[in-house]
């Protein structure tokens, strides 16, 4: 199924389908498996394609698309794809070539949206994270609201049809929001959001200022060790959505993606198993889920460390 058709509009004019595909993957998972995902998703319906500069394979992510558009399968108009800005790379003048550096790994001429990845700058440079001798994060002092005026000026040269952030709270939003001569508002705020953790009152504030809420670890599956509480339950083996899920003939999973789609909540669904690929696009041909919204518990879990 193509669910390009279904889309929510953004507060610039640009639609974002509300159904997209992680591509997020551990580090010992090799890079040659993004590219054959990313063309299985495409194959499945997906059409928005979320990575980042973070993820470090958007050269494998860019190739699967090209590819795809090669043969047919897709227009270039057809796919939204999102990368994000990290940390390293958010004082002003670093904005530009780092989307630019984006740019030329996926061999694409643009962006259809570019995020801060989230509201806290590190010590510019090609380490990812950096350290100091004593393994402390080095952290950088940089004004976002000039980081912003950054990714402004990216809009308008073309590189990227829309800009927001991710991770940020409801008062870093609001130093963007009133920023003195803003010019383009957050178009999104992609952060984890899930059944266990439903950031209800952030997603109150976003949809009053027309800010599309975006949310990952949607199924709450991603569980790495260094991010991740392990003591924490798993939301897929929950007892109230299992009942859930059984009672109206879905998986746990597309339960917890539809909930999310019924609140307003463009979700991103991550797997690098094909069979769960083809299941998670289903989302999108399900019928509504009648009294989910107020059956679904929320803990206050976030999964994060």
């Amino acid at each position: 199924m193509d669910p390009k058709g279904q889309r929510v509009k953004l507060n610039d004019g640009h639609f974002i389908p509300v159904l997209g595909f992680g591509t997020f993957a551990p580090r010992e998972v090799p890079k040659s498996e993004a590219l054959e995902v990313t063309k299985f998703a495409i194959e499945a319906g997906f059409r928005h394609i979320d990575s980042a500069h973070l993820y470090q394979n958007e050269e494998q992510v860019g190739q699967a698309i090209r590819s795809k558009i090669a043969d047919g399968t897709v227009k270039r108009e057809d796919i939204f794809y999102t990368s994000k800005l990290w940390s390293t790379s958010l004082r002003p003048e670093l904005v530009r070539p780092a989307l630019e550096k984006s740019l030329n790994n996926l061999q694409l001429d643009y962006v259809d949206l570019y995020i801060i990845h989230f509201p806290v700058a590190l010590k510019p440079g090609e380490t990812l994270f950096p350290t100091d001798e004593n393994g402390k994060p080095i952290f950088d002092s940089v004004d976002l609201c000039r980081t912003w005026e950054a990714l402004e000026k990216c809009k308008d040269a073309g590189l990227t049809k829309s800009i927001g952030v991710s991770n940020f709270n409801h008062k870093q939003l609001e130093k963007i929001l009133n920023k003195p001569g803003l010019k383009y508002k957050p178009v999104c705020n992609q952060v984890e959001c899930h059944p266990y953790f439903n950031q209800s009152k952030l997603l109150d504030f976003c949809k009053s200022h027309d800010i599309v809420l975006v949310a990952y670890g949607a199924l709450g599956s991603q569980r790495l060790k260094e991010w991740v509480n392990p003591n924490l339950p798993f939301l897929l083996e929950d007892p109230v959505l299992s009942a859930i899920a059984k009672n109206h003939k879905q998986t746990p999973a597309l339960v917890a993606l539809r909930y999310q789609i019924q609140r307003g909540v463009v979700v991103l669904a991550k797997s690098y198993n094909k069979k769960r690929i083809k299941e998670n696009i289903q989302v999108m041909s399900g019928a509504v889920v009648r009294g989910l919204l107020k059956n679904m518990l929320h803990e206050g879990h976030s999964l994060s460390n």
